[in-house]
C-alpha cells in the first residue's frame, strides 16, 4: 500500500528520531482528512531534495506530529535546470502551466507580465496571487515524487527578467523560427532559460528584447500552439534532448 507523501515545513531538526509538528495546512490532511492515526507511516519533504520517513505519534485536534524513521536522498531532479519565463494568461491556464511543468522538472518559474497578457496585479492582489501559485507548485511535488520545489518568483516584465538571468542556452519559442527544437545539439547544457509567450504570443517590440538579450528562436513544429500547449511540449523536448526524460 502506497504511504502518504506530505509537504511540510518545520525549523525543528530533521533527524531520525526526533519528532516534526507538521505545519496546520500539513496537519489538516493528515488528521482531517485522510484521518490518519497514530503508529501509521507517511513520507514527509520539506525542499532539501530529501525524502523523510515518518512515524505518527500524536494526532489532535491541536496538533500532529511525527517521528523520523529514515533520510532518504530523492535522485527525481534533472540533470538540467530549466528556468520558465512564462507570459501570464488568464484563468486557470497558468494554474495548469505551472502544475504540469513541475511535473516535467522544470526548477524554476517566473510569472511575466508581457504587452499582451491582459491581467492586472500589484501590491499585495500580487503576492497573494504569487503565493496561491507557490501552493499549486508544492501540490505537483507532493503528487510527482519530488523533493526539491521549484520557486515561483514575484512576476516581472520581460525585460526586468532577462536582465537578471544568468549564463546557459536560452530559448524562445517562435512559429516562424528555422531551427526546430529537436534538433539542437545536445552538448553538455546545464541550465536553460525557456521563455514562452502569453496568448496572443509576443509583440515584434518584445522578440527584439529577447534578441537582444541572445534568446535563440526555435519552432516545435508546424502548428500554432497555445501557450500552455508550447509551454509544456517545449518542456519535455528539452528533457528529453539535455535531461533526464527517456
Amino acid at each position: 500500500m502506497r504511504i502518504p507523501r506530505i509537504y511540510t515545513s518545520s525549523e525543528q531538526p530533521w533527524t531520525v528520531g526526533n519528532a516534526i509538528t507538521l505545519a496546520e495546512d500539513a496537519a489538516h490532511h493528515v488528521g482531517k482528512v485522510l484521518r490518519m492515526t497514530v503508529g501509521q507511516q507517511l513520507q514527509l519533504f520539506n525542499g532539501d531534495g530529501n525524502n523523510y520517513l515518518a512515524a505518527l505519534t500524536l494526532v489532535s485536534k491541536k496538533e500532529v506530529q511525527a517521528e523520523i524513521q529514515a533520510v532518504q536522498p530523492n535522485p527525481s531532479e534533472s540533470a538540467v535546470s530549466i528556468h520558465l519565463g512564462q507570459g501570464i494568461s488568464r484563468g486557470d491556464r497558468m494554474d495548469f502551466v505551472l502544475q504540469k511543468s513541475v511535473e516535467l522538472g522544470v526548477t524554476k518559474i517566473t510569472p511575466l507580465f508581457t504587452e499582451r497578457c491582459g491581467v492586472k496585479l500589484s501590491g499585495e492582489r500580487l503576492e497573494k496571487k504569487r503565493q496561491q501559485w507557490q501552493k499549486i507548485v508544492i501540490a505537483a511535488c507532493e503528487q510527482s515524487g519530488r523533493s526539491s520545489i521549484p520557486e515561483v518568483c514575484l512576476p516581472l516584465s520581460l525585460a526586468q527578467w532577462c536582465e537578471q538571468l544568468t549564463a546557459g542556452l536560452r530559448l524562445t519559442l517562435d512559429p516562424y523560427a528555422t531551427t526546430p527544437l529537436a534538433q539542437l545539439n545536445p552538448t553538455a547544457t546545464t541550465d536553460v532559460s525557456l521563455l514562452i509567450g502569453p496568448e496572443g504570443g509576443l509583440t515584434e517590440t518584445e522578440v527584439g528584447v529577447a534578441q537582444a538579450y541572445t534568446f535563440q528562436p526555435v519552432k516545435l513544429g508546424p502548428r500554432i500552439l497555445r501557450t500552455e500547449t508550447a509551454a509544456l511540449a517545449a518542456i519535455t523536448v528539452i528533457q528529453y534532448q539535455f535531461g533526464d526524460l527517456a
